[in-house]
Protein backbone atom coordinates (compact mmCIF):
# COMPACT_ATOMS: atom_id res chain seq x y z
CA UNK A 1 0.00 0.00 0.00
CA UNK A 2 0.99 3.51 -1.07
CA UNK A 3 1.41 4.38 2.84
CA UNK A 4 3.42 1.93 3.83
CA UNK A 5 7.02 3.12 4.99
CA UNK A 6 10.15 1.12 5.73
CA UNK A 7 13.07 2.59 8.60
CA UNK A 8 16.15 0.70 7.93
CA UNK A 9 17.37 1.11 11.49
CA UNK A 10 21.34 0.16 11.17
CA UNK A 11 23.43 -1.72 14.36
CA UNK A 12 26.64 -3.16 14.44
CA UNK A 13 25.08 -6.65 14.27
CA UNK A 14 23.25 -5.70 10.64
CA UNK A 15 20.21 -3.80 9.93
CA UNK A 16 17.13 -4.62 11.33
CA UNK A 17 14.36 -2.89 8.91
CA UNK A 18 10.96 -1.54 10.81
CA UNK A 19 7.58 -2.06 8.38
CA UNK A 20 5.02 0.58 9.20
CA UNK A 21 1.67 0.24 7.54
CA UNK A 22 -1.97 -0.26 8.02
CA UNK A 23 -3.04 -4.00 7.19
CA UNK A 24 0.34 -5.18 7.00
CA UNK A 25 -1.14 -8.26 9.08
CA UNK A 26 -2.40 -10.59 6.45
CA UNK A 27 0.67 -9.70 4.05
CA UNK A 28 3.29 -10.84 6.90
CA UNK A 29 4.10 -13.61 5.56
CA UNK A 30 5.63 -12.87 2.14
CA UNK A 31 7.74 -10.17 4.45
CA UNK A 32 8.89 -12.92 7.04
CA UNK A 33 9.52 -16.10 4.52
CA UNK A 34 12.84 -14.39 3.43
CA UNK A 35 14.47 -13.69 6.72
CA UNK A 36 13.63 -17.28 7.98
CA UNK A 37 16.95 -19.53 8.01
CA UNK A 38 14.46 -22.83 7.85
CA UNK A 39 10.47 -22.41 6.72
CA UNK A 40 9.71 -22.92 11.11
CA UNK A 41 8.43 -20.38 13.27
CA UNK A 42 7.08 -20.18 16.65
CA UNK A 43 4.05 -17.83 17.63
CA UNK A 44 4.42 -16.64 20.84
CA UNK A 45 1.06 -15.16 21.78
CA UNK A 46 -0.59 -13.14 24.59
CA UNK A 47 -3.30 -15.09 25.37
CA UNK A 48 -5.58 -11.58 25.08
CA UNK A 49 -5.20 -11.98 21.47
CA UNK A 50 -6.93 -14.87 21.46
CA UNK A 51 -10.11 -12.89 21.70
CA UNK A 52 -8.96 -10.99 18.53
CA UNK A 53 -8.71 -12.17 14.86
CA UNK A 54 -4.64 -11.32 14.70
CA UNK A 55 -3.35 -14.82 15.37
CA UNK A 56 -5.36 -16.39 12.82
CA UNK A 57 -4.66 -14.29 10.36
CA UNK A 58 -0.77 -14.34 10.55
CA UNK A 59 -0.78 -18.22 11.22
CA UNK A 60 -2.71 -18.07 8.09
CA UNK A 61 -0.64 -15.76 5.80
CA UNK A 62 2.55 -17.38 7.66
CA UNK A 63 0.92 -20.86 6.02
CA UNK A 64 0.10 -19.49 2.98
CA UNK A 65 3.60 -18.54 2.68
CA UNK A 66 5.07 -22.27 3.01
CA UNK A 67 6.16 -21.63 6.70
CA UNK A 68 4.89 -24.29 9.19
CA UNK A 69 4.08 -22.65 12.55
CA UNK A 70 3.45 -24.04 16.46
CA UNK A 71 1.58 -21.31 18.79
CA UNK A 72 2.37 -21.25 22.43
CA UNK A 73 0.42 -18.89 24.41
CA UNK A 74 1.83 -17.37 27.57
CA UNK A 75 -0.51 -15.14 30.22
CA UNK A 76 -1.13 -11.66 29.70
CA UNK A 77 -0.18 -8.96 32.02
CA UNK A 78 2.92 -8.07 33.67
CA UNK A 79 3.66 -11.11 35.80
CA UNK A 80 4.50 -13.01 32.96
CA UNK A 81 7.53 -11.44 32.60
CA UNK A 82 9.24 -13.23 35.48
CA UNK A 83 11.87 -15.76 36.14
CA UNK A 84 8.77 -18.38 36.72
CA UNK A 85 7.15 -16.90 32.73
CA UNK A 86 11.06 -17.17 31.60
CA UNK A 87 11.21 -21.08 32.29
CA UNK A 88 7.84 -21.96 31.34
CA UNK A 89 8.40 -20.10 27.93
CA UNK A 90 12.06 -21.90 27.45
CA UNK A 91 10.99 -24.89 28.35
CA UNK A 92 8.04 -25.02 25.96
CA UNK A 93 10.14 -24.50 23.23
CA UNK A 94 12.47 -27.18 24.15
CA UNK A 95 9.62 -29.15 24.24
CA UNK A 96 8.58 -28.32 20.75
CA UNK A 97 11.72 -29.15 19.55
CA UNK A 98 12.95 -25.56 18.46
CA UNK A 99 16.31 -25.28 16.86
CA UNK A 100 19.03 -22.86 16.49
CA UNK A 101 17.49 -22.14 12.89
CA UNK A 102 14.03 -21.54 13.57
CA UNK A 103 12.44 -18.14 14.31
CA UNK A 104 10.40 -16.75 17.30
CA UNK A 105 7.48 -14.75 16.01
CA UNK A 106 6.52 -12.50 19.12
CA UNK A 107 3.08 -11.56 18.44
CA UNK A 108 1.70 -9.14 21.41
CA UNK A 109 2.28 -6.13 23.50
CA UNK A 110 5.46 -5.09 25.49
CA UNK A 111 5.25 -7.99 27.72
CA UNK A 112 5.31 -10.54 24.48
CA UNK A 113 8.21 -9.14 23.36
CA UNK A 114 10.22 -8.34 26.35
CA UNK A 115 9.62 -12.44 27.11
CA UNK A 116 10.14 -13.40 23.99
CA UNK A 117 12.55 -11.74 23.07
CA UNK A 118 15.00 -12.95 26.15
CA UNK A 119 13.92 -16.33 25.47
CA UNK A 120 15.37 -15.97 21.85
CA UNK A 121 18.85 -14.24 23.03
CA UNK A 122 19.06 -17.28 26.04
CA UNK A 123 17.64 -20.31 23.67
CA UNK A 124 20.69 -22.21 22.21
CA UNK A 125 22.65 -19.35 23.03
CA UNK A 126 21.14 -17.51 20.21
CA UNK A 127 18.05 -18.02 17.99
CA UNK A 128 16.80 -15.43 15.45
CA UNK A 129 13.64 -13.37 16.41
CA UNK A 130 10.62 -11.05 14.90
CA UNK A 131 8.75 -8.44 16.47
CA UNK A 132 4.98 -8.17 15.78
CA UNK A 133 3.63 -5.19 18.13
CA UNK A 134 -0.10 -5.21 18.50
CA UNK A 135 -0.09 -2.07 21.25
CA UNK A 136 0.19 1.33 20.35
CA UNK A 137 2.76 1.15 23.09
CA UNK A 138 5.11 -2.12 21.64
CA UNK A 139 4.47 -0.16 18.32
CA UNK A 140 6.73 2.94 19.28
CA UNK A 141 8.80 1.91 21.96
CA UNK A 142 9.52 -1.35 23.16
CA UNK A 143 9.48 -4.16 20.03
CA UNK A 144 12.13 -1.12 18.32
CA UNK A 145 15.81 -1.00 20.16
CA UNK A 146 16.72 -4.55 20.79
CA UNK A 147 15.89 -4.75 24.87
CA UNK A 148 14.73 -7.52 26.20
CA UNK A 149 14.33 -8.66 29.60
CA UNK A 150 11.96 -9.68 32.58
CA UNK A 151 11.26 -8.02 36.03
CA UNK A 152 12.95 -8.82 39.16
CA UNK A 153 11.61 -8.38 42.76
CA UNK A 154 14.09 -5.63 43.02
CA UNK A 155 12.21 -3.75 40.13
CA UNK A 156 11.25 -3.71 36.21
CA UNK A 157 13.55 -4.97 33.36
CA UNK A 158 16.72 -5.71 35.58
CA UNK A 159 17.04 -8.98 34.11
CA UNK A 160 17.99 -8.58 30.38
CA UNK A 161 19.85 -8.83 27.27
CA UNK A 162 20.37 -6.83 24.27
CA UNK A 163 19.00 -9.21 21.15
CA UNK A 164 17.90 -7.23 18.15
CA UNK A 165 15.17 -8.84 15.81
CA UNK A 166 15.37 -9.38 12.30
CA UNK A 167 12.72 -7.06 11.34
CA UNK A 168 9.82 -5.20 13.14
CA UNK A 169 5.76 -5.45 11.27
CA UNK A 170 4.02 -2.45 13.02
CA UNK A 171 0.58 -2.71 11.75
CA UNK A 172 -1.50 0.22 12.53
CA UNK A 173 -4.71 -1.68 11.92
CA UNK A 174 -4.36 -3.66 14.65
CA UNK A 175 -5.04 -0.56 17.37
CA UNK A 176 -8.85 -0.43 16.33
CA UNK A 177 -9.16 -3.76 18.49
CA UNK A 178 -7.24 -2.55 21.50
CA UNK A 179 -9.12 -0.93 24.76
CA UNK A 180 -9.03 2.32 24.90
CA UNK A 181 -7.37 2.69 28.00
CA UNK A 182 -4.47 0.77 26.82
CA UNK A 183 -4.15 2.53 23.48
CA UNK A 184 -4.19 6.28 25.92
CA UNK A 185 -1.06 4.42 27.45
CA UNK A 186 0.71 3.82 24.93
CA UNK A 187 0.13 7.07 23.63
CA UNK A 188 2.41 8.28 26.63
CA UNK A 189 5.23 6.81 24.83
CA UNK A 190 4.45 9.28 22.01
CA UNK A 191 4.61 12.44 23.92
CA UNK A 192 7.76 11.17 25.29
CA UNK A 193 9.46 11.43 22.17
CA UNK A 194 8.30 14.99 21.41
CA UNK A 195 9.54 16.02 25.27
CA UNK A 196 13.05 14.63 24.76
CA UNK A 197 13.94 15.31 21.17
CA UNK A 198 11.17 17.63 18.68
CA UNK A 199 9.62 20.21 20.14
CA UNK A 200 7.73 20.30 16.45
CA UNK A 201 6.33 16.89 17.05
CA UNK A 202 4.77 17.32 20.58
CA UNK A 203 2.93 20.88 19.28
CA UNK A 204 1.54 18.75 16.10
CA UNK A 205 0.52 16.18 19.02
CA UNK A 206 -1.15 18.74 20.93
CA UNK A 207 -2.74 19.51 17.27
CA UNK A 208 -3.93 16.34 16.80
CA UNK A 209 -3.44 13.87 19.51
CA UNK A 210 -6.70 13.92 20.18
CA UNK A 211 -7.33 12.58 16.49
CA UNK A 212 -4.99 9.62 17.16
CA UNK A 213 -7.05 8.37 19.90
CA UNK A 214 -10.69 8.38 18.44
CA UNK A 215 -9.28 6.34 15.35
CA UNK A 216 -7.52 8.58 12.48
CA UNK A 217 -5.66 6.39 10.55
CA UNK A 218 -3.11 9.04 9.03
CA UNK A 219 -3.13 10.79 12.51
CA UNK A 220 -1.49 7.26 14.06
CA UNK A 221 0.83 6.85 11.24
CA UNK A 222 2.31 9.64 11.58
CA UNK A 223 2.91 9.75 15.36
CA UNK A 224 3.78 5.95 15.11
CA UNK A 225 6.52 6.63 12.40
CA UNK A 226 7.73 10.03 13.90
CA UNK A 227 8.16 8.16 17.28
CA UNK A 228 10.34 5.30 15.57
CA UNK A 229 12.82 7.85 13.14
CA UNK A 230 13.41 9.29 16.78
CA UNK A 231 14.03 5.86 18.87
CA UNK A 232 15.46 4.69 15.55
CA UNK A 233 18.07 7.90 15.39
CA UNK A 234 19.08 7.39 19.21
CA UNK A 235 19.49 3.60 19.21
CA UNK A 236 21.79 3.54 16.32
CA UNK A 237 24.30 5.96 18.18
CA UNK A 238 24.38 4.23 21.53
CA UNK A 239 22.74 0.72 21.35
CA UNK A 240 24.21 -0.45 24.30
CA UNK A 241 23.74 2.20 26.39
CA UNK A 242 27.21 3.45 26.57
CA UNK A 243 27.65 6.94 25.51
CA UNK A 244 24.41 8.00 28.01
CA UNK A 245 21.90 8.94 24.78
CA UNK A 246 20.19 6.21 24.71
CA UNK A 247 18.95 6.72 28.48
CA UNK A 248 17.21 9.91 27.68
CA UNK A 249 14.45 7.55 25.86
CA UNK A 250 13.74 6.73 29.93
CA UNK A 251 12.31 10.37 30.14
CA UNK A 252 10.13 9.81 32.89
CA UNK A 253 10.69 6.20 33.58
CA UNK A 254 12.66 6.32 36.87
CA UNK A 255 9.90 7.53 38.70
CA UNK A 256 7.55 5.27 36.55
CA UNK A 257 9.45 2.19 37.20
CA UNK A 258 9.15 2.86 41.37
CA UNK A 259 5.32 3.62 40.68
CA UNK A 260 4.78 0.33 39.08
CA UNK A 261 6.57 -2.01 41.10
CA UNK A 262 4.81 -0.46 44.60
CA UNK A 263 1.53 -0.84 42.26
CA UNK A 264 2.13 -4.47 41.90
CA UNK A 265 2.49 -4.76 38.06
CA UNK A 266 -0.96 -5.02 37.52
CA UNK A 267 -4.02 -3.29 36.10
CA UNK A 268 -4.17 -0.48 38.75
CA UNK A 269 -1.49 1.40 37.06
CA UNK A 270 -0.40 0.65 33.31
CA UNK A 271 3.29 1.17 31.61
CA UNK A 272 2.26 4.18 29.53
CA UNK A 273 0.18 5.49 33.15
CA UNK A 274 3.00 5.37 34.97
CA UNK A 275 5.25 7.28 32.77
CA UNK A 276 2.80 9.94 32.12
CA UNK A 277 2.85 10.79 36.03
CA UNK A 278 6.64 10.14 35.63
CA UNK A 279 6.94 12.63 32.79
CA UNK A 280 5.53 15.19 34.90
CA UNK A 281 7.84 14.55 38.19
CA UNK A 282 10.48 15.10 35.94
CA UNK A 283 9.30 18.10 34.51
CA UNK A 284 8.62 19.29 37.73
CA UNK A 285 11.86 18.21 39.07
CA UNK A 286 13.58 19.86 36.08
CA UNK A 287 11.79 23.37 37.18
CA UNK A 288 12.57 23.21 40.96
CA UNK A 289 16.58 22.69 39.44
CA UNK A 290 15.97 26.08 37.26
CA UNK A 291 16.62 23.79 34.36
CA UNK A 292 13.22 24.27 32.42
CA UNK A 293 10.53 26.67 32.80
CA UNK A 294 7.48 25.68 34.90
CA UNK A 295 5.34 26.59 31.98
CA UNK A 296 6.22 23.80 30.01
CA UNK A 297 5.72 21.41 32.86
CA UNK A 298 2.07 22.71 32.90
CA UNK A 299 1.81 22.24 29.27
CA UNK A 300 2.89 18.68 29.69
CA UNK A 301 0.35 18.20 32.02
CA UNK A 302 -2.37 20.06 30.31
CA UNK A 303 -2.10 17.85 27.25
CA UNK A 304 -1.83 14.61 28.86
CA UNK A 305 -5.26 15.89 30.74
CA UNK A 306 -6.97 16.38 27.44
CA UNK A 307 -6.14 12.92 26.31
CA UNK A 308 -7.31 11.28 29.47
CA UNK A 309 -4.30 10.21 30.89
CA UNK A 310 -3.39 10.49 34.52
CA UNK A 311 -1.21 12.95 36.16
CA UNK A 312 -0.99 12.02 39.62
CA UNK A 313 -1.18 8.41 41.37
CA UNK A 314 -3.81 10.00 43.30
CA UNK A 315 -5.77 9.97 40.12
CA UNK A 316 -5.15 5.57 39.77
CA UNK A 317 -6.09 5.77 43.92
CA UNK A 318 -2.31 4.76 44.77
CA UNK A 319 -0.25 6.95 47.63
CA UNK A 320 3.82 6.15 48.10
CA UNK A 321 5.65 6.96 50.89
CA UNK A 322 8.94 8.80 49.69
CA UNK A 323 11.33 6.89 51.66
CA UNK A 324 8.80 3.94 49.87
CA UNK A 325 9.69 5.09 46.75
CA UNK A 326 13.33 6.15 46.41
CA UNK A 327 14.19 2.52 47.40
CA UNK A 328 12.74 1.09 44.65
CA UNK A 329 14.20 4.07 42.58
CA UNK A 330 17.54 3.10 43.63
CA UNK A 331 17.20 -0.17 42.04
CA UNK A 332 17.03 2.04 39.27
CA UNK A 333 19.16 0.39 35.60
CA UNK A 334 20.65 4.12 35.42
CA UNK A 335 22.09 4.06 39.16
CA UNK A 336 25.82 4.33 39.09
CA UNK A 337 28.17 4.23 42.06
CA UNK A 338 24.89 4.57 43.71
CA UNK A 339 23.77 7.45 42.90
CA UNK A 340 20.42 7.73 41.10
CA UNK A 341 20.69 9.51 37.59
CA UNK A 342 17.76 11.68 35.94
CA UNK A 343 16.55 12.44 32.88
CA UNK A 344 15.24 15.87 32.85
CA UNK A 345 14.74 18.41 30.80
CA UNK A 346 15.48 22.11 29.52
CA UNK A 347 12.21 22.47 28.31
CA UNK A 348 10.15 20.51 25.66
CA UNK A 349 12.54 18.97 23.11
CA UNK A 350 15.68 18.95 25.32
CA UNK A 351 16.52 16.07 27.19
CA UNK A 352 19.47 15.78 29.50
CA UNK A 353 21.16 13.20 31.90
CA UNK A 354 21.95 14.55 35.60
CA UNK A 355 22.83 13.59 39.00
CA UNK A 356 23.13 16.64 40.15
CA UNK A 357 19.73 16.00 42.33
CA UNK A 358 19.67 16.94 46.11
CA UNK A 359 18.21 14.40 47.91
CA UNK A 360 16.02 16.63 50.13
CA UNK A 361 14.61 18.11 46.78
CA UNK A 362 13.65 15.04 45.53
CA UNK A 363 12.37 13.82 48.90
CA UNK A 364 9.76 16.47 49.20
CA UNK A 365 9.12 16.21 45.51
CA UNK A 366 7.82 12.89 45.81
CA UNK A 367 6.38 13.73 49.01
CA UNK A 368 3.84 15.87 47.25
CA UNK A 369 3.02 13.34 44.99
Amino acid sequence: MSDDTVLDLRLAGGACPVHIGTDLLPRAGALIAPLLRQARAFLVVDANLLATPHPGRLQRTLEEAGIGVETLTIAAGEASKSFAGLEALVEALLERGIERRSTILALGGGVTGDLAGFAAAILLRGVDYLQIPTTLLAQVDSAVGGKTGINSRRGKNLVGAFKQPRAVIVDTAVLDTLPARELRAGYAEIVKYGCIRDAEFFAWLEAHGRELIRGDAGARRHAIRRSLEIKAEIVARDEREESGERALLNFGHTFAHAYEALAGYGSRLLHGEAVAIGMIAAARLSARLGLASEDDALRLRRHLEEIGLPVSLHERGLTFTPEALLARMRHDKKVTAGRLRFVLWRGIGEALLTEAVPEDMLHELLAAE
